[in-house]
């Protein structure tokens, strides 16, 4: 078996390289991860900053985001988010919101 403190350092390189994996996959739009998994970009923002407040630590919504993104949200969609198509937007209506 493996200890928790290792367990916990394995679960913690294993998010830093999946936020890496999103970071250089800016092709996928949180609409596809979102259709197809039930999470985006935006979702692990929230899962941070709820686990931050749960520990007390200060940190706001843009500042999760930019821990996710490796940029503030806004620029990011300025640069990578396209508009989402017919039917991607009536697969995630299908699916209701998240």
């Amino acid at each position: 078996m493996i200890d928790e403190p290792t367990k916990t350092e394995l679960e913690a390189a294993a998010f830093r390289r999946l936020i890496q994996h999103l970071r250089e996959r800016t092709d996928v739009q949180n609409i596809d991860m979102m259709n197809l998994a039930g999470f985006c970009r935006n979702c692990l923002s929230n899962w941070m900053k709820d686990a931050a407040d749960e520990r007390g630590v200060p940190l706001t919504k843009d500042e999760s985001r930019e821990l996710v993104y490796g940029m503030s949200y806004d620029e990011w969609k300025e640069k990578h988010q396209k508009e989402a198509t017919p039917v991607q937007a009536k697969a995630f209506a299908e699916r209701g919101a998240h």
